[in-house]
């Protein structure tokens, strides 16, 4: 089969290797679409990969081809969506029903072989069946939906209340779908990249703020602040501003990537004690039963349209494309949100 294969710093190659055997419980799926996430993006231009060689791909649909002994709730032909997470289901985290805690995981796309490719392996219990009216090409962005809507369900949001999201990349405007169709009130949304953030505006948006024109502090001198801030661009900046300009008693969630120090000054950070702010972290999207009631969630609103995902598919590339995409992600001003690899040809 073909593949991409990360093989060294930098270096992505089309490589063909043998199709991987389908092990007991597990099923070999014909992929049709894989995303790029943003953490693959280290992976390939930072080396920061597990090991080497290394297929990334982990937000994936497509079509069961093969199945192994024991599979008994699938069959050859279903379309199927994964969850990348391969947790132990044995150790405590696990047996508590907090699987995005197993101490003991893996990860397709990540500790093992991912989805850049045109099959991949996958247990049984981490498929979900795809319904009626929902695409390959939709189903692809399933994974990241998930993470959107687990990163709102780790707080009380009550319907009315004003919500600002840093971040108007995939996940910051899939957390603006969410929001929406939870029923929340005001929605801001904070970004550097123009462009996404009238993407953001046509996805419904009720405010959209460019630092570059307008800093936070001036904005929030004639707007009442947030009740719910939701970072998700992983920036020192946002991270700060995150418990900067929130409400007393208001909630904050932590959805972006660390990758700097943060340094908060004394004022800002006792706003932690004195305005007794809620503050939590969203990592990954999984409940009990595994694979959990984000995926099952995600596939009602996408099949109900409640959830449109199409908008934020900007690009098709072929695995001959190799690294053409991730030069296009990482380009000045790119306009990409959700870009895609195809493998149904």
């Amino acid at each position: 089969m073909k593949a991409l294969v990360v093989t060294d710093y930098a270096l992505l190659e089309l490589q063909h290797i043998p199709k991987p055997a389908v092990g007991g419980g597990e099923v070999l799926i014909k992929i049709a679409y894989c995303g790029i996430c943003g953490s693959d993006l280290p992976r390939y231009f930072e080396g920061g990969v597990h090991s080497y060689p290394q297929i990334l791909g982990h937000e994936f649909s497509g079509i069961i081809e093969e199945i192994g002994t024991g599979v008994d709730q699938l069959k050859i032909g279903d379309q199927v969506a994964a969850a990348p997470l391969v947790p132990c289901h044995e150790c405590s985290n696990c047996r508590k029903g907090l699987p995005s805690m197993c101490i003991a995981y893996s990860f397709i796309g990540s500790r093992q072989q991912g989805a850049f490719a045109e099959y991949v392996c996958v247990p049984e219990q981490n498929c979900i069946k795809i319904p009626a009216g929902i695409s390959l090409k939709e189903a692809a962005l399933l994974e990241p939906l998930t993470v959107a809507l687990h990163s709102i369900e780790r707080i009380n949001i009550q319907a009315g209340m004003s919500v600002i999201v840093y971040g108007a990349g995939t996940i910051g405007l899939l957390t603006l779908l969410s929001l929406r169709a939870r029923g929340v009130g005001e929605i801001m949304i904070v970004d550097l990249n123009q462009h996404k953030l009238e993407l953001a505006k046509k996805l419904g948006a009720d405010v959209i703020i460019n630092p570059n024109e307008t800093e936070i502090k001036t904005f929030f001198e004639n707007h009442e602040l947030p009740d719910v801030v939701i970072e998700t661009a992983g920036s020192p900046v946002t991270q700060i501003q995150a418990i900067e300009f929130v409400q007393r008693r208001g909630k904050v969630v932590y959805v972006g990537t660390c990758t700097q120090d943060i340094k908060f000054a004394p004022e800002i950070f006792e706003k932690l004690v004195r305005y007794e702010l809620e503050v939590t972290g969203a990592w990954m999207s999984y409940s009990a039963p595994f694979p959990g009631y984000e995926w099952t969630a995600g596939l009602r609103y996408m099949a109900t349209k409640e959830i449109d995902v199409e908008p934020l598919i900007t690009g098709i590339f072929s695995l001959e494309d190799v690294e053409k995409p991730f030069q296009e992600m990482v380009s000045k001003d790119s306009r990409h949100i959700k870009v895609l690899y195809d493998m149904k040809a």
